[in-house]
């Protein structure tokens, strides 16, 4: 299932070295980004997924040898959004009915 604020590992495309540190690229509905494997599938938010950090990826993965578009291309399914292909909750009706009684 997608995550809100969090990466899961179908949203990693490829491990990178970049300055000496490992490092995850993945992808979401917002595009590449680089990640770490302490936020893929943890629950906690991914503050790498933000807008800020993703201000100079282009060149980033430029530096590394790595087409941006030809990336995005390839693993467009791997984008998903969040909430899609979770289980709705069930509702019961005798209790949504009696909620609606009360007011």
């Amino acid at each position: 299932m997608a995550s809100l604020f969090g990466s899961t590992s179908d949203m990693v495309i490829q491990p990178v070295v970049e300055n000496g540190t490992e490092l995850l690229l993945a992808i979401d509905e917002k595009g590449l980004y680089f990640t770490t494997a302490k936020y893929v599938d943890s629950n906690l938010a991914d503050p790498n997924r933000y807008t800020a950090a993703r201000a100079n990826m282009a060149e980033r993965l430029a530096a590394l040898d790595l087409d941006a578009a030809a990336l995005t291309e390839a693993n467009k399914d791997k984008i998903k959004k969040a909430g899609e292909g979770a289980d709705k909750k069930k509702i019961n009706p005798l209790k949504a009915s009696k909620r609606a009684m009360r007011g």
